[in-house]
């Protein structure tokens, strides 16, 4: 999609304060001195069985992208593609598990549109507020800056594995836990420190996510993979080579410009590169502002941790060791 937009002819509004340049993660639009506007859409097929739950998933991976621009989302409005061979039993429990996350979000769901389509689909357009001056975004971050992840990694292989019944019940738990968390929490104790850059971690993988960031900011990221958190058994099933083709797609995105110092194995390597569904914030901040996040992050109920810092621009835009 970056291939295709970027030949588009460029836009210009004075007002428009982030849009396709650093392929971040929404647009933003000044109203006036203290207003901006947030908007951002996504929506993908299901990817568990449970109706209800699919609809939280997709909804709170839409939200996502509000809060890692450092807003609050108040509007949002239902993408529905649906095959007229299922229940409408089954659409009622999709937009009513999109429906409780909004609210938990604080927002207002307030309609949408939906089509005729052979598989379902699902997600919001979202429309959010910002200070024009708190606006967070993928291009600020500065060297010395630690990363802290707000959620582990290895949806995408847990994903798989579920597609060929392979995962036990604690990994399908904590993955759900994952994906339907809302990064409403993080940002919330974000806004209680200084903090520089910001993305969410989603289809690109922690690794395509930072070199956005990386190539965004004109630094170099270093990962410490060992400090990673991971999804639990997502690395036993990478070993069995249950990775989503994505992963694949991510590694080619990445291409050279990611160096792995050490012995790295390939299963690590295949979660670093893992396409996520309703991921964590990656967030840069001074180094004296880290452990007053963690401290704030101590509530939420997903795994988090620093796993790197920012360096000066070096040959790679990535560092993993």
């Amino acid at each position: 999609m970056a291939q295709v937009l970027c030949q588009l002819p460029k836009t210009f509004d004075e007002n428009l304060i982030v849009g396709l340049d650093t392929a971040d993660d929404a647009a933003v639009y000044k109203i006036n001195d203290e207003l901006a506007l947030i908007q951002t859409l996504d929506f993908f097929t299901p990817i568990v069985d449970d109706p209800y739950l699919f609809g939280q998933i997709a909804a709170t991976n839409s939200l996502s992208d509000v809060y890692a621009m450092g807003g609050e989302p108040k509007l949002a409005m239902n993408i529905v593609g649906f095959p007229n061979c299922l229940s409408p039993d089954v659409l009622v429990q999709i937009l009513k598990g999109g429906h409780d996350k909004v609210t938990e979000a604080g927002a207002i769901l307030v309609g949408g549109h939906t089509v005729e389509d052979e598989e379902p689909k699902y997600g919001l357009s979202v429309a959010g507020f910002v200070n024009p001056n708190k606006v967070l975004t993928n291009s600020n971050a500065k060297p010395g800056d630690l990363l802290i992840l707000t959620k582990p990694i290895g949806v995408g292989i847990i994903n798989t594995a579920l597609k060929g019944d392979l995962v036990d019940d604690d990994a399908y738990e904590e993955a759900v836990l994952v994906m339907s968390t809302l990064n409403k929490y993080a940002k919330e104790a974000m806004d209680k420190v200084k903090v520089n850059s910001v993305t969410d971690i989603t289809g690109f993988g922690l690794l395509g996510h930072s070199l956005e960031m990386a190539q965004a900011s004109g630094v170099t990221i270093k990962i410490d993979y060992k400090k990673v958190p991971i999804i639990e058994k997502a690395i036993e099933y990478a070993q069995m080579g249950l990775v989503p083709a994505g992963a694949y797609s991510n590694m080619k995105h990445v291409g050279d410009n990611v160096k792995f110092v050490g012995e790295i194995s390939e299963e690590i390597k295949d979660i670093l590169y893992d396409p996520q569904t309703s991921g964590g914030l990656l967030i840069s901040l001074p180094e004296d502002e880290a452990e007053k996040l963690l401290k704030e992050l101590e509530n939420i109920k997903t795994k988090y941790g620093i796993v790197g810092e920012v360096l000066e621009k070096s040959e790679h835009y990535i560092i993993v060791e």
